[in-house]
């Protein structure tokens, strides 16, 4: 619905010689051909569509984005068109492949954006050679320069209706006049002003892909290309001093789907073989096998994210880095069972000893191997001094009844969980003060005892206020349990 009335906003390609044209009213349209076949404009779906062909465009270069108009897609092929056989080679390509996928489609290929965009919608040329596209611009239509309506209109009013009425004229009265987007949009159609586009999909730090003559649809054939292709990205990685912490692997079908998984590792990894493991566990752990539809005829595998590479020497008698058992079972456990299934504990930024700690996602987190650089801990196989902490913890510090000596000393026998107990020895104290900026300014102190019963049994209890100076009363709770 535009202006009170149903128009039409696309058609097919041959629908010009029946009379219909864009911004039609559809009355007019159905008056021309009686059996016009409509449908609804659905933008939701078009933007789909369109994101789903950027995904596919992948095939060629990582950087594809949305034009501005909604209903194209911009391709920068810079260094890409070598692989398939030159530019118009990669045009005849792109357009056979779309077309055989249903798709009616104008393209071309230019030095600029500005004019492959301009050259697509109003010209006839697919390739325009470098530095032809000054030439092949100046005959097109104003509307060719990616201008808002108004301003394509304002010129068209004066007489300027091609780009080039207006590229031999003084600029500063055309700026004064349309505004300073129009010599803009002209200065990157004729490549005198570089242009960047905002690819859609994130380009990968470092990636690989194998093409097939004939695609490929068996599952061992896919895990044999991940092998060669992690195999390809090994030196590269190397050079770099960097290890794999997220792979992505896309499959590119030959009926135009794109099928994706990708992967975490807990710590940087360069091993092909770790990294096979961690594909093969990730389709394993599908709950709807991999589509392969007619097969796969282009597989790449990217490094979406690296980090340094902490090379360590392996120990003499296990052949193995420390360590490297516990983050290939995270790996794999997290590639089956999704990243967030196990989890590692951290310290957290408080002395408060329930609030002292938190967990996080193994996969995604830091590895107890690099934990030592920014947070407190210790790693496996590291000499750690004999715990202060127990290691059982209530999540609520428990009430119980002690009696004490003196009235700030530590307990000589308590009543906790409906039993009593009578103390051998004890250890402390050790005083946690509040959070007075969490808790409020009366928030009580703990004085912290660890304490052994006749039996053996070793206890974590405290008194919650100091003894005449925060409160008359104070009182006592079991917090913890040492083995």
């Amino acid at each position: 619905m535009v202006h009170n009335a149903i128009r039409i906003v696309a058609h097919e390609a041959d629908a010009a010689r029946f009379g219909i044209f864009r911004n039609q009213p559809l009355g007019d349209a159905r008056a021309l051909v009686p059996g016009l076949d409509c449908h609804e404009h659905d933008p939701d779906a078009l933007r789909a569509l369109l994101h789903a062909l950027a995904e596919w465009c992948g095939r060629y270069t990582p950087l594809v984005a949305i034009d501005g108009t909604g209903d194209g897609l911009l391709m920068d092929v810079t260094g890409c068109c070598h692989l398939f056989g030159g530019e118009a080679a990669l045009v005849a390509d792109v357009s056979a492949r779309l077309t055989a996928q249903g798709f009616t489609i104008r393209l071309c290929l230019a030095d600029t954006a500005g004019a492959a965009f301009a050259m697509a919608r109003f010209g006839t040329r697919s390739v325009l050679a470098p530095g032809e596209q000054a030439d092949a611009l100046l005959p097109l239509p104003v509307s060719a320069l990616r201008l808002e309506d108004g301003v394509a209109t304002g010129l068209r009013r004066v007489g300027l209706k091609t780009i080039g009425c207006i590229a031999g004229l003084p600029r500063a009265p055309l700026a004064a006049r349309f505004g300073r987007p129009l010599l803009t949009r002209l200065d990157q159609a004729m490549g005198q002003l570089d242009e960047v586009i905002s690819p859609l999909l994130p380009v990968a730090e470092l990636a690989a892909e194998k093409r097939f003559a004939e695609p490929v649809v068996y599952e061992d054939d896919i895990l044999a290309t991940i092998a060669h292709l992690a195999g390809t990205l090994a030196e590269p990685l190397e050079k770099r001093g960097l290890g794999a912490r997220q792979c992505c692997l896309r499959l590119f079908r030959a009926d135009g789907k794109v099928s994706s998984l990708s992967v975490l590792a807990s710590q940087p990894v360069r091993d092909p073989a770790r990294i096979l493991r961690l594909f093969k566990d990730r389709i394993t752990g599908l709950h709807d096998d991999l589509d392969a539809g007619f097969g796969f005829d282009v597989i790449r595998l990217e490094i979406t994210r690296a980090d340094p590479f902490d090379a360590r020497q392996a120990d003499f008698v296990a052949g193995k880095a420390s360590g490297e058992d516990y983050a290939a079972l995270v790996d794999r456990i997290g590639a089956r069972l999704g990243p967030a299934a196990i989890r590692q504990f951290s310290l957290a930024d408080t002395h408060i000893p329930e609030r002292s700690f938190t967990t996080h996602a193994a996969v995604q987190g830091r590895t107890i191997e690099g934990r030592g650089r920014d947070e407190p801990g210790f790693a496996p196989g590291e000499d750690a001094p004999s715990p202060t902490r127990p290691l059982i913890l209530f999540n609520r510090p428990e009430p119980m009844e002690a009696m004490a000596e003196v009235p700030d000393g530590p307990p000589l026998r308590f009543r906790w969980r409906r039993a009593s107990y009578e103390v051998a020895r004890s250890e402390g104290p050790e005083r946690i003060a509040c959070e007075w900026w969490r808790e409020g300014r009366g928030a009580y102190s703990r004085d912290y005892f660890r304490v052994e019963d006749v039996q053996g049994y070793r206890f974590w209890v405290f008194r919650h206020g100091l003894y005449e100076r925060e409160t008359a009363g104070p009182k006592w709770y079991m917090h913890g349990l040492f083995a």
